[in-house]
């Protein structure tokens, strides 16, 4: 009996033991966001204006389709806020920091533009595949993107 009793406290202090683990490393995770946008991350600004002005959270910039195209990734996290950047007529461009250069969504043409312009929906990922002629953009450059009136600058490419 006191052999079953020993296995079960035992067990009793590793589970407690990750449960304490656990919440210390989330606290020092939630510490450090907030430790970044209160120091001035301009990262973290840039993501925090995002969401307040246009509802969207971005994802990702990534080199695709074997470096011949640019996936840029964003979430839709307040529809109404987000509208704007849905709009048929509006032509997204992706701006090159280094060369300048502007790229186009890419359009194919038996699916057209490369993009989604139907009503946005919260909590969903969309997408805009810019074409990459040539290959110009590297995995490491900066671009920046602009739909409209909304523009987010100096995301890193990823390979």
């Amino acid at each position: 009996m006191k052999r079953n009793e020993r296995r079960r406290h035992s067990l009793i202090f590793k589970t407690t033991g990750l449960m304490i683990l656990s919440f210390l490393v989330l606290l020092l995770i939630s510490t450090a966001s907030f430790a970044a946008q209160e120091r001035g991350d301009p990262a973290a600004q840039v993501a925090t204006e995002l969401a307040e002005r246009w509802g969207v959270r971005v994802e990702s910039m990534r080199l695709t389709a074997a470096n011949h195209m640019l996936d840029f990734r964003y979430t839709v996290l307040d529809a109404e806020k987000a509208a704007p950047l849905f709009v048929r007529k509006t032509h997204p461009k992706l701006l090159h920091t280094k060369s300048g250069a502007r790229l186009a969504v890419h359009s194919g043409a038996k699916v057209g533009p490369m993009r989604n312009s139907n009503p946005p929906v919260k909590g969903k990922t969309y997408f805009i595949i810019f074409g990459n002629k040539g290959g110009l953009v590297k995995a490491g450059d900066r671009v920046d993107v602009v739909i409209g009136e909304f523009t987010t600058k100096g995301l890193v490419v990823e390979g």
